[in-house]
């Protein structure tokens, strides 16, 4: 291979493209989202898959969590404290749809909005 190829093929597009940590947290919430919704629309036989989303789904409001209350969090603080509060609503609202006291409608919509916030973005929870 000579040295015009071989610069072709180092600068050319690459398949995987680069996301950003804004994009990779898009997607996180989309297969979560994804998988709450479809183990809902399916009553109590996708409970098993519902308990699997909504645990996933937690994992991922800790880690926000733990972020936004890292000082070195360069988000405003409003939208720190409002981000804080959502994940801790998740904790307890994820609780009662395990125990089938709530429905997972609440936690759809959140993470929704949580990706328009993504998608635009501003996260506006």
């Amino acid at each position: 291979m000579n040295a015009l190829n071989m610069a072709r093929q180092a600068y050319a597009n690459q398949a995987a493209p680069t996301r950003t940590t804004r994009g990779t947290e898009y997607e996180v919430f989309a297969k979560i989202t994804h998988r709450l919704n479809a183990a809902a629309r399916k009553g109590k036989l996708g409970f098993p898959e519902l308990a699997s989303a909504i645990h996933d789904n937690r994992k991922l409001w800790t880690l926000l969590a733990t972020d936004v209350a890292d000082d070195g969090n360069g988000l405003p603080d409003d939208l720190r404290a409002r981000i804080f509060y959502l994940a801790e609503f998740t904790q307890v609202h994820s609780r009662k749809v395990l125990k089938n006291q709530a429905s997972a409608a609440a936690l759809i919509e959140i993470n929704a909005a949580m990706m328009r916030g993504l998608r635009s973005g501003s996260v506006k929870p």
